[in-house]
């Protein structure tokens, strides 16, 4: 591939060779000692990356030889947590079962055609979300290729965004939630009182269902009526930072309840005898007559009830552990919110005549 174009009316130009490809440097109505310049700044740019590659990059390095250092740099990026690691992988591993014999073509071979033949028809059989992040490890492990001077210019680049349609959330009134509560507490199996009492605590909390496993006797202030939510010993919360939740009155009741049921258990004990209730959730929204509801709808119930009770969005946020400053929140949220500006406005009257 050639980066300059020659033509017919050069006075002047200068040939470089960078991994066995001629590059032509235009002098036209340039000095010599600019084009000189130029030329050496280029060869600088190109040529460095290759020199300081180690023994495994070469020109002919195939998309699976990139896409095996990108996910050693993954490995080795303390900032992400491992699931966040497989779920790249699983990226990985869909995109190479959806364009056969990717993994042994050599990247430089690669054309933006090839990207959007393959992103056409992918695009029409997943998710948009599940698009979206194939194409992005796709750009991803080109980008090495990049850095390793193989390639100037990734050709999945090109690649657009599919539009995410937004899921509609479908949760249980007040009415129909307390009852599915009850059907979970009389449920038939053998930790149905402990599977009640983790979904009304994910409810009543708005706790992730790893961070509600993980919370110990010790994280829970009763006298300033506040949980510190730590998340996993190992990878911690969501976005690697502890927060401070107080407790609205049901999850206090809650917390109450339960400890004074297990006064003799040491600080360091799980709040929460059991890390999912799933099934029993299942079984008591098909007893009850309600939409299948999910451990993080119970988190979007909770957020929706504070906005409901007029709690602004950006403190919602931070009670969830949202980072950005409440805008996540508002796009999921904000309809509620509207809702409900719209029906208290009708209580307000200021009984005018005529």
């Amino acid at each position: 591939v050639c980066l300059f174009r020659t033509i017919a009316s050069l006075h002047s130009y200068d040939r470089a060779f960078d991994v066995g490809t001629e590059v032509v440097v235009s002098q036209k109505k340039c000095r010599t000692w600019v084009a000189q310049t130029r030329l050496a700044e280029f060869l600088k740019e190109h040529r460095t990356p290759v020199r300081n590659s180690n023994s495994e990059v070469s020109a002919k390095m195939t998309f699976g030889e990139a896409a095996a250092i990108h996910l050693r740099n993954l490995d080795d990026n303390p900032s992400l947590k491992p699931r966040t690691r497989h779920y790249w992988r699983q990226r990985l591993a869909a995109l190479l079962k959806s364009w056969l014999g990717l993994n042994e073509t050599e990247t430089r071979k690669i054309t933006p055609n090839d990207c959007k033949t393959w992103a056409s028809g992918y695009g029409k059989k997943t998710s948009p979300t599940n698009y979206n992040n194939t194409a992005a490890i796709l750009r991803h492990v080109l980008n090495v290729a990049i850095e390793a001077g193989v390639i100037y210019s990734n050709p999945a680049a090109a690649l657009k965004r599919a539009a995410i349609r937004g899921k509609e959330i479908a949760l249980p009134s007040s009415d129909k939630f307390n009852a599915l509560v009850a059907e979970m507490r009389v449920g038939h199996i053998r930790y149905s009182l402990n599977c009640a009492d983790f979904a009304l605590g994910l409810a009543a909390t708005g706790m992730r269902k790893g961070e509600a496993s993980a919370l110990e006797w010790r994280d829970v202030d009763f006298e300033s009526g506040e949980i510190v939510v730590r998340g996993d010993v190992e990878t911690g919360t969501k976005n690697w930072e502890l927060r401070r939740v107080p407790l609205i009155p049901d999850a206090l009741a809650l917390l109450q309840r339960m400890r004074s049921e297990r006064s003799d258990e040491p600080l360091s004990a799980k709040v929460f005898r059991v890390r999912e209730s799933q099934k029993a959730l299942d079984r008591a929204c098909k007893k009850v007559g309600t939409d299948r509801i999910t451990h993080h709808d119970l988190r979007h119930l909770f957020a929706t009830r504070c906005i409901e009770s007029g709690v602004d969005i950006p403190t919602v946020s931070r009670w969830l552990g949202h980072k950005d400053g409440g805008a996540l929140c508002m796009k999921t949220y904000g309809h509620f919110r509207q809702f409900h500006s719209l029906t208290q406005a009708r209580r307000v009257c200021f009984c005018l005549a005529g």
